[in-house]
């Protein structure tokens, strides 16, 4: 849950970056990605709630607010994704191990979604490759992931 609220707050940190660089499409794109990660937290929020655990919330570190270029935001994000996968991966080996059913299953739902956030933020970062993180193409971007828009999934 704290990797999900830490995430959120990685997102929005880069949601920041681009609004200072007046751009405001861009930036949505994580706004929406942080949106995204404030729900997968609430989600196991309320996973372990209704498995009668306790919730105890942890202090969230500080992201990154320094980024040299704008490819280097979408390179961060990748990594970042591919580390969630990992401890996703970490969690669901516990749960096989551990034969604990019902949170294998729970964990399949965040399989699965990794595969699309690995996906998003590969062939976002591919798009900033393309055009070299600047330039007319940086504004088409910009224009694009503007009409990006958070649809929580149904439960």
């Amino acid at each position: 849950m704290n990797n999900e609220f830490f995430s959120e707050y990685e997102y929005l940190s880069m949601a920041a970056y681009f609004h200072a660089e007046n751009l405001d499409g861009i930036a949505n794109y994580f706004h929406v990605q942080a949106q995204e990660e404030h729900f997968h937290a609430m989600k196991i929020f309320h996973f372990i709630l209704d498995k009668g655990g306790k919730v105890e919330l942890q202090q969230i570190a500080k992201p990154d607010v320094m980024f040299k270029s704008n490819i280097e935001v979408f390179e961060k994000a990748l990594a970042h994704e591919q580390r969630v996968t990992k401890s996703i991966n970490d969690l669901m080996d516990e749960a096989i191990k551990n034969n604990d059913h019902a949170v294998n299953s729970f964990l399949k739902w965040y399989v699965d979604e990794q595969v699309e956030e690995e996906s998003s933020a590969s062939k976002a970062l591919g798009k900033m490759q393309i055009i070299g993180g600047k330039g007319e193409g940086l504004l088409f971007i910009d224009q694009e992931f503007a009409q990006r828009t958070f649809v929580p999934p149904a439960a």
